[in-house]
This record gives structure tokens, C-alpha cells and sequence, in this order.
């Protein structure tokens, strides 16, 4: 597989690939050490990440679920019975999610286990349950749904006796190059994603696999800002610039020049960088306020929500009753937690953001 020829651009080209990786690379290394600091707000944006991830990465491929929707759906996932093919992409897009996120760093790249991830994306999917975790058996084509719900048909892939030989061939390509180290990780697994969608190895679920493939990826290769900020979303946002950027290098099949596609993966996790770092200042500047005992209570009635004020009070035994109502009071000015009831039967917990 010549996939090194497909990454010989020219020098403007190299210049701006250079620059942008620096960035990236850049940001990296300053989260690293912001991480090991290990707060609230980093849970708070893995939390609105992971949900904006579920919600966009559906809804590009047709689903209609709204971000609070798909909220809804995840808070009850275990008493819920799943009614439509939209909650049931959603409740396998979850489970997939959550287990890059907990197990990456266990998880080897292999054929095996991206059969794995496909057979657990559509374990839910009624009418996927023939070809969950298999390579397709028919054509198929890469189409791109408006939201008017118009299908547009991006560009041809490999053909199914084909796929078994070159997925092992992209795979192997793939873990050798990451290796060798001798090209930067971002050019290996932005080439392993485009390859991958060229391919559309299986019947259903390649783009909403490919980009889960691109999380754990990145994660495997240290990039752990992609936890907290979505790419799915970003790639929501500029869904025509990313089938555009596809489209352009599938002009030559197996000849392409992906110098599009590069610098639109390359400009979205950059884009991705500016927001995080956004998002991150805002939850800082919302939590200098509360001082520390008061960061614990409401953790803790965020985790425990609804509870009432014995329970907080047994939470934190060394803390006075009196010093306790006080903090609740704060919390409640600073619309962090809401009271529900009167008296002995007020419960606190966390306002909804819809």
C-alpha cells in the first residue's frame, strides 16, 4: 500500500502542515501539566464534550435527536427501551465512546478490535444485527444527508471482495508507521481516516466509526485535550467543508492527493485548541467565587442529586449545620443549585440547562 506517496505535497503546503501541528503539539504540552491539576471544570467539559460527541456524530448521519434530546435518552439509557433507530444509534455511539475513554490506553489497534467497536456501535441497531462486527458483503457508496434529508452521493469505495485485504493492509500500514515514528502521528491517523472512509469497510456505521476511530487514535498517541472538547461537533459544524474536503481527494482513486482533507483535519483540531481553551477560561472565571468547602458541597450534590440537607450534613460531619446553610445559600444566590419543596422536605440539586 503506497500510502507515503499520498503525503508528498508542496512547499506552501508543507509550511502550513508544519505550523499547525507546532500548535497543536504546543497546547498539548501545556494541558498535559493543566490536567495533572485534576478539577471540577475538567469534568464538567468531558461531561458537555461526551454529550455534543453522541449528539453530532448522529446527527451527520442523519439522525434528528437534539443535544438535549440525546441527553434525556443517556440519563435513563438503563430503564429506557430504545423505540426509534435514532435512540439506537445513540445508545451505541455511547457505549463505544465510553469505552475509548476508559480503555484506550488497554485497547490495542488491531483488525479485532475495530470489528469489536463496529459490533458494539450497532449492537442496539435492529436492522444491523446481520452485519454487526463483519465487513459489508455489498456495494456501498459514501452519501451525505441534508438536513432537509437529501442524500448526495460523495464518493464510490473499495468493493467488498477487496476490503478484508485492505483494511489488514491499512491497519498494518497504520501501527508500523506509528511505530517507526519517522512521520508525525497527526499525518499517520489523518491518512488512516481518510483511508478508512475510502474503503467504507462495512455495510453501515463507517462515518460515525471513523470518527470514533479518530478519538482513540488520538488518545493512544497523547492528545487527552480530545477528551474534553468534540471533534464530532466541530465536523457537525463544517460538515460541507469536510465532505468537500473528501470529495477532493477522491478526484483519482487510489491516486489522490489528500493535501485537502490533511489540512481540513488538521484546521479543525486547531479550531478545536481555540474553543477548549475558551470554554476552559469561562469555567474558571464561574468558579473563583466558591471557595473550596463549597466547591465540595456542590460536587458532591451534583453527584448525589436530589438530596436534602441531612444528607450533606452527614457528608461533612466536621462542618457546622449553621456554616452548611450558609454555603447552600451561596450556591443558590449563584444559581449553582436550586430548592425544591419547603422546610423538612426541601431537596437541593443542579439546575437543568434546558
Amino acid at each position: 500500500m503506497s500510502l507515503l506517496k499520498k503525503l508528498h505535497f508542496d512547499f506552501d503546503t508543507n509550511q502550513a502542515i508544519l505550523k499547525k501541528i507546532a500548535k497543536i503539539d504546543a497546547f498539548q504540552s501545556g494541558w498535559e501539566i493543566l490536567e495533572q491539576k485534576e478539577n471540577r471544570s475538567l469534568k464538567e467539559l468531558h461531561k458537555i464534550a461526551t454529550l455534543q460527541s453522541i449528539g453530532s456524530s448522529t446527527r451527520i448521519e442523519g439522525s434528528r435527536l437534539s443535544d438535549n434530546e440525546v441527553q434525556h435518552l443517556l440519563k435513563n439509557l438503563k430503564i429506557t427501551k430504545l423505540k426509534t433507530r435514532d435512540e439506537e444509534e445513540i445508545a451505541g455511539y455511547y457505549e463505544v465512546l465510553e469505552l475509548i475513554f476508559e480503555q484506550y490506553s488497554f485497547i490495542d489497534f488491531t483488525e479485532s478490535n475495530i470489528l469489536q467497536f463496529h459490533h458494539l456501535l450497532l449492537k442496539h441497531s435492529q436492522k444491523d444485527q446481520r452485519h454487526k462486527g463483519t465487513y459489508k458483503n455489498l456495494s456501498n457508496e459514501v452519501v451525505a444527508t441534508s438536513p432537509s434529508g437529501g442524500k448526495k452521493v460523495i464518493f464510490k469505495t473499495t468493493p467488498p471482495h477487496l476490503v478484508a485485504k485492505e483494511m489488514q493492509e491499512l491497519i498494518e500500514w497504520t501501527n508500523e508507521q506509528l511505530s517507526k515514528k519517522d512521520i508525525h502521528p497527526l499525518l499517520i491517523i489523518a491518512v488512516f481516516v481518510y483511508e478508512f472512509l475510502s474503503i467504507h469497510p462495512f455495510q453501515d456505521g463507517n462515518g460515525r466509526l471513523s470518527r470514533l476511530l479518530t478519538t482513540f487514535l488520538l488518545l493512544k498517541e497523547g492528545y487527552q485535550f480530545i477528551t474534553y472538547i468534540s471533534f464530532e461537533n466541530q465536523i457537525e459544524q463544517q460538515k460541507k467543508e469536510y465532505y468537500e474536503a473528501l470529495m477532493d481527494g477522491q478526484k483519482n482513486h487510489y491516486k489522490e492527493n489528500i493535501k485537502s482533507w490533511v489540512l481540513f483535519f488538521l484546521n479543525s483540531l486547531e479550531v478545536l485548541l481555540v474553543k477548549l481553551d475558551k470554554k476552559y477560561q469561562e469555567f474558571l472565571q464561574k468558579a473563583t467565587y466558591l471557595n473550596e468547602r463549597q466547591k465540595q458541597i456542590l460536587a458532591f450534590i451534583e453527584e448525589h442529586q436530589p438530596v436534602k440537607l441531612a444528607d450533606i450534613t452527614s457528608h461533612f460531619p466536621h462542618v457546622s449545620i449553621h456554616t452548611i446553610k450558609k454555603d447552600i445559600q451561596v450556591l443558590q444566590k449563584e444559581k449553582k443549585i436550586e430548592k425544591m419543596g419547603e422546610y423538612k422536605g426541601s431537596i437541593y440539586m443542579i439546575p437543568s440547562k434546558s
